[in-house]
């Protein structure tokens, strides 16, 4: 193809849309109005000051001023106050760290902590450098040792082939070369990648506080940055080479607190760009107002995934109101959101509005990508006030071909997926919209130059850009404005899409040129620093929202209409006195009755409105009550009193389907039916299939039913299907009764071409008495009825799948937080932590939920929770925040404690919360099922389980539960449990099955207590008491810790109970070391010389009384008996088990103190003195042979005991292998520092230095000194 044939010219100007919104028409006009002077908030995951065209404004002033991660995420603990030794400090790591000569520290007193790097990393970032790590550290070294130790075993069969029986050493040398193989196998499985652990340093050098983080992991700190706060300094620089993570730090509480500033995810960074950013070579990438400034304030937490929290968000917005005297910010960017179940109180709401009103600060919103079903705007923009520009996703024709390459050009229009107003209490919702993609820059550590994102996210910055440009030329024009009267000029100036439906547009695309020269005009206005809050009815809702069944009548709504001014506190009362507005009242709707003017003061007025709906047809229906200044109405409205109608329709009987043939679908084409679901319906599907066999589709397929006080998530499917020609596209999908449904049909913005679809909706239903299920075992049989819409076949199924356990608080603590979250002026926030603990028998995995805040962020009445689970180490295992369902952490068996914090700045408040408990969700092993019957006669007996075939008519039938059986749950073969929890489904047909669940709680009897003691009827009382006494004394003998008074108790209680052997074990418990550092084996010189040579022989005398008392061939002949008939039969078991424990634990004793004996022989040639005992190898054997015929070393129900002396027998063999393998075994049962230290050096010992390395890094986040701070 010749060269002229090809366009060389890239349409760059869609990459990062201006045209669209008039920027490019603005800037031409007024190229200095470009952002200069104006500081933009960005409310995100963080900005990286090291992107491109993030580092200067268009006035070469620094882009980025300042950095602060508010969720606490990259907060270091640094209390521990050092001087240098020599030189060097020892870190918290345990690390030498070299101070560096050219660092100036005139205190010579350093700060340390610590921090652990993906504490700081994104998720993707984590997952590179885990992939980086492991193949660089790991992989080769691994695949090495266990060729090598395969190697070696093969050689060992090969040399041994011909042997038909190897001798007792030969089978242990055997062992030891399996275990090694099987050891390095289990760490292989096991490796986990926690990430490296950096010492912290920070100090103040005379002028400011500087720090250095050692990501040498050397203790090189010469070769590590020396940062001083970003405030000051304006420095960052990358963690490490490799992650190109750029940091900075802030220091607070004195130097208490040292704040890592990082990313939780690139999100911030490309808003940041789309709204500033600034390229002086390349313009066309410019962001909206490349001459602002941005502040990063960092509200997504690391610890769960980019997650807002309430405690990230409140100090965000106190670090906005303080920089209101020093640094002002004019524009607020949050391109973040939940789904709020009401919005008309919540403490972070109030918060955001009192940024607006009382600061002035303008706030931009993401309205949300959960479309295209109505009433899907996020929150923010939806909180209590309609103060904050909610802003919805455009994509141009230009977007198209620039930014998804697609062959061919569309029309502008909403993305599919932009959320729609109006707000699930009728307000607008979605102000404006703004082009919602663009591709421009990304962190360094993604390694990329520029990124792809969409959304209403992207959308959003577009705006704060276009605001920051409105701002700057005001400002320069000396001109006044406010929240309000910006918002005023967005609005009345954009650009209405035909096309495009009001709910995704809001008042249309925004245009800046002509909002610019509105402001202009309209800048002095008596209205400019005034809201006019709107609340409609009884509900006070932000406008009218009828979603009428079909009724044909008319409503009748009061409105409230209330002027209020910007920071109310300081406005002048010559302002309160001269406002008055005469208002002309207009609306375009026919069914709408309303008053024509109205004369407004400093003071609430009310009117009376009606809508009569019985004109309307079905479907949805909008209009708004705009109200016009009779003095300028060329300014536009001056507020709007949004009116939204769904008129839903009743759907055929007696089969509920509808459908609808031959329907063409252009891209974007959206198809809404609203229905009242029938009473009894539970479940709906629809179908589709496309009429051309040569055509597919990508469809967007939005269920919705909006419930009284829940989020639109709560009730819906969103889904995104192909839709073929030769096979139905079937979804089915849960429904509530009597309740308005919304069902909508699109096809996806960017699947071109016209597909005609055939597509049906039906609904079905099987409906119980009991929509949430809560059954007492104690009960027995818990019966209920279900009711079918069309005589459905009934399949009752009940399946349990996690049992949770109620954990009471064991410590509450409410205390005064410090500088960073006092709101201004002087509103000090308080935290309550609660502390829970609770033990595993078994690993699982866990979800702890505080039900009392669980599913409230926004609309909460306390401003966080924030839950860090730590483990008997206090090592960090997983943290969770309002929403419970989103974190879940596999555990393994063991004690742990929950950390619970709870912020208001009402201590009363935190007080009524002090003995509240957290619900512990545990996965069960495995499901459990319990059996429904049709009859309670068939419940009792367990016979034929329930099930209904297909009926003509609608039926109810009675059901009837039965609780579990043993054999399917027993409290003892499960972790601790108050109650189970599962699912219950009725329905046959598997899409219902699916979809239509319904909860149930199964409340589990008390668990028994442990039986008393069995009562010999023979004895006396005094004979009973003396045995109690004689039994209370021997358990104290084991733990009095005087070793003179042990030795004295011992004596009297040999002599008093010559034959009771418990006394000689409870002594040799008194008498054995019990720290793990000297009960682990040990290979090094100076302790075994330490070994105290005279406790070791008494426990070898001692534990020999025990043996020769014990007749070894008949307990071993009885342990062979498999059925023991005789009348006494568990007196005699009850007698041989302890026998047999007590043998057990004194061979073990035995065993162990000769491991030491003959260590210390093998230091010395020739022994001291005659008189001590001597001890052989064989003897050692002997002993341990005879403990094989009684357990199991590596059994899982083994005491410790047991494998404590196969630790000391491996080593005394010098089986590294077996050890280690005994070693995990022990680390499993009771995790610690020591035999983790113990598994270090024996894999030193064997030359395993990858494992070496890759543990001893894992030690200072394992075993921390004190629990994490939130």
């Amino acid at each position: 193809m010749a060269d002229n044939s090809i366009d060389s010219e890239f349409p760059v100007w869609g990459l990062l849309p201006k045209k669209e919104t008039g920027v490019i028409t603005l800037l031409n006009k007024y190229p200095n109005y470009d952002g200069k002077g104006v500081v933009i908030a960005i409310f995100d995951s963080g900005v990286d000051p090291g992107a491109p065209g993030l580092q200067k404004t268009s006035d070469g002033k620094v882009k980025v001023i300042e950095r602060f991660d508010c969720s606490g995420c990259g907060d270091v603990t640094t209390t521990t106050i050092v001087q240098p030794k020599e030189g060097y400090l020892t870190g918290v790591t345990g690390r030498k760290l070299k101070v560096p000569e050219n660092w100036s520290n005139p205190t010579n007193k350093y700060r340390l902590g610590v921090k652990n790097a993906f504490d700081l990393y994104p998720k993707r970032l984590q997952e590179r450098i885990q992939e980086e790590r492991k193949e660089k550290l790991w992989d080769g070294q691994h695949k090495l040792a266990i060729a090598e130790a395969s190697r070696a075993l093969t050689k060992f069969e090969s040399l041994h082939s011909g042997k038909q029986n190897l001798t007792e050493e030969e089978k242990l040398e055997k062992e030891d070369l399996e275990s090694k193989i099987e050891v390095l196998t289990n760490y292989e499985k096991k490796y986990s990648d926690g990430g490296p652990i950096y010492d912290c340093v920070l100090f103040h050098d005379g002028s400011k506080w500087v720090a250095c983080v050692d990501s040498t992991e050397k203790g090189e700190l010469d070769k590590c940055p020396l940062l001083g706060e970003y405030s000051i300094t304006k420095e960052f620089h990358p963690l490490t080479e490799s992650d190109q993570l750029n940091f900075s730090i802030n220091v607070h509480n004195e130097g208490n607190v040292l704040e890592l500033v990082g990313l939780c995810s690139s999100h911030g960074t490309h808003v940041a760009s789309i709204a500033a950013a600034y390229f002086p070579d390349t313009p066309e990438k410019n962001g909206v107002a490349p001459g602002a400034q941005i502040v990063s304030l960092t509200i997504g937490d690391g610890r769960l995934g980019s997650m807002e929290t309430g405690t990230a968000l409140v100090r965000a917005m106190i670090k906005v109101m303080e920089m209101q005297k020093t640094l002002p910010i004019h524009v607020i960017n949050m391109s973040y959101g939940e789904h709020a179940h009401w919005s008309n109180t919540g403490r972070i709401g109030e918060l955001m509005s009192d940024v607006i009103n009382k600061y002035g600060i303008v706030w931009v919103a993401s309205a949300g990508n959960h479309g295209p079903a109505l009433s899907t705007v996020g929150t923010p923009p939806d909180i209590s006030q309609e103060t904050i520009i909610g802003v919805g996703a455009y994509v141009s024709p230009e977007m198209m071909v620039a930014e998804y390459s697609m062959w061919q050009k569309l029309l502008g229009m909403a993305y599919t997926w932009s959320s729609r107003g109006p707000t699930i209490d009728g307000g607008f919702g979605v102000s404006v919209c703004a082009p919602g993609g663009a591709i421009t820059s990304v962190p360094n550590f993604t390694l990329r130059n520029s990124q792809l994102m969409n959304g209403t996210s992207m959308a959003s910055p577009h705006v704060s850009g276009i605001v920051a440009l409105l701002i700057s030329g005001l400002q320069q024009c000396q001109l006044s404005y406010s929240p309000y009267s910006i918002k005023r000029a967005l609005q009345n100036c954009a650009s209405y899409l035909d096309n495009v439906e009001v709910f995704a547009q809001g008042r249309g695309l925004v245009q800046v040129d002509k909002s610019m020269e509105f402001l202009i005009n309209y800048g002095d206005v008596q209205e400019c620093d005034v809201r006019f809050h709107i609340t409609c009815g009884s509900g006070n809702t932000k406008g009218v929202y009828i979603r009428s069944k079909g009724e044909r009548k008319s409503h009748e709504c009061s409105i409230n209409i209330e002027p209020f001014f910007k920071d109310l506190e300081s406005i002048k009362v010559e302002c309160k006195l001269q406002f008055n507005l005469k208002l002309v009242f207009i609306c375009n709707a026919t069914y709408v009755s309303y008053p024509t003017h109205l004369d407004i003061s400093n003071m609430a007025r009310t009117i009376a409105i009606k809508v009569d709906t019985s004109v309307l047809q079905y479907g949805v229906h909008s209009t708004s009550i705009d109200a016009f200044d009779v003095n300028c109405i060329a300014k536009g409205p001056v507020f709007r009193i949004p009116i939204t109608i769904i008129q839903a329709e009743q759907l055929p009987i007696p089969h509920y389907i509808v459908h609808f043939n031959d329907v063409t679908f252009k891209p974007n084409t959206i198809k809404r039916h609203f229905y009242v679901v029938p009473e009894l319906a539970t479940w709906g599907v629809i179908r589709l299939r496309c009429t051309n066999e040569e055509q597919t589709g990508r469809f967007v397929l939005h269920c919705m039913q909006l419930l009284p006080k829940q989020s639109c998530k709560s009730l819906e499917i969103n889904k995104t299907l192909t839709v073929m020609a030769n096979t139905d596209t079937a979804q089915g999908f849960q429904v509530r009764g009597g309740v308005i449904l919304e069902v909508v049909v699109a096809k996806y913005w960017a699947n071109l071409g016209e597909t005609s679809i055939n597509y049906s909706i039906s609904f079905h239903g099987i409906k119980p008495s009991q929509p949430s299920i809560s059954m007492f075992a104690s009960e027995g049989i818990h019966s209920l009825q279900v009711t079918s819409l069309q005589g459905e076949e009934i399949l009752p199924c009940i399946t349990l799948k996690n049992s949770v356990q109620i954990l009471r608080p064991a410590d509450a603590k409410i205390s005064p937080l410090t500088a960073r979250d006092i709101i201004p002026k002087g509103r000090q926030i308080y935290e309550l932590i609660l502390s829970y603990n609770f033990h595993l028998n078994k690993g699982t995995d866990v979800t702890p939920n505080y039900a009392i805040l669980s599913d409230v962020l926004y609309e909460s009445e306390f401003e966080s929770q924030l839950w860090l689970l730590y483990d008997s180490n206090k090592q960090l295992m997983g943290c969770g925040d309002s929403y419970p369902s989103k974190y879940s952490i596999k555990l393994e068996k063991g004690d742990y404690t929950i950390k619970l914090q709870v912020r208001h700045e009402r201590k009363d408040y935190l007080d009524k919360l002090t003995d509240t408990c957290i619900l512990l969700n545990q996965k069960l092993p495995s499901t459990i099922t319990l059996d429904v019957y049709s009859s309670h006669s068939q419940a009792i007996i367990g016979d034929k389980k329930a099930a209904f075939g297909h009926t003509l008519n609608s039926c109810t039938v009675p059901l009837y539960i039965s609780a579990l059986t043993p054999d399917k749950f027993s409290s003892k073969a499960n972790n601790f449990a108050h109650f189970l929890i599962g699912t219950v489904t009725y329905a046959k047909d598997e899409l219902g099955k699916k979809v239509d669940t319904y909860p149930i709680k199964y409340i589990l009897n008390e668990n028994s207590k442990k039986p008393s003691k069995t009562i010999d009827k023979d004895k006396s009382k005094n004979d009973e008491y003396k045995e109690a006494l004689r039994d209370l004394e021997v358990a104290w003998l084991a733990k009095l810790d005087v070793s003179s008074v042990a030795e004295s108790l011992y004596n009297q209680l040999c002599s008093q109970y010559p034959d009771h052997l418990q006394v000689h074990i409870s002594y040799l418990q008194n008498i054995t070391p019990s720290n793990l550092k000297h009960i682990l084996p040990t290979f090094e010189e100076k302790e075994i010389q330490n070994y105290n040579r005279g406790d070791l022989e008494k426990i070898m005398n001692i534990s020999n009384k025990v043996i020769n008392n014990i007749n070894q061939e008949s307990l071993l002949v009885y342990l062979g008996i498999k059925n023991d008939t005789r009348p006494d039969a568990s007196k005699i078991k009850s007698n041989m088990e302890k026998q047999k424990t007590i043998l057990v634990e004194s061979l073990c004793h035995k065993g162990i103190a000769m491991c030491h004996i003959y260590q210390m022989s093998q230091l010395s040639a020739e022994e001291t003195s005659q008189d001590y005992q001597k001890v052989s190898l064989e003897e050692i054997s002997d002993t341990w042979k005879t403990l094989l015929q009684f357990v199991d070393p590596y059994d899982k129900s083994s005491a410790s005991i047991v494998v404590t002396f196969a630790m000391w027998h491996a080593t005394i063999y010098k089986h590294h292998g077996r050890l280690l393998k005994l070693l995990q075994k022990y680390q499993e049962e009771k995790n610690s520092r020591e035999t983790e230290e113990k598994l270090i050096e024996i894999c030193s010992i064997i030359g395993w230095n990858h494992i070496v390395n890759y543990m001893s890094s894992m030690l200072p986040s394992k075993y921390p000194t004190d629990y994490r701070s939130f």
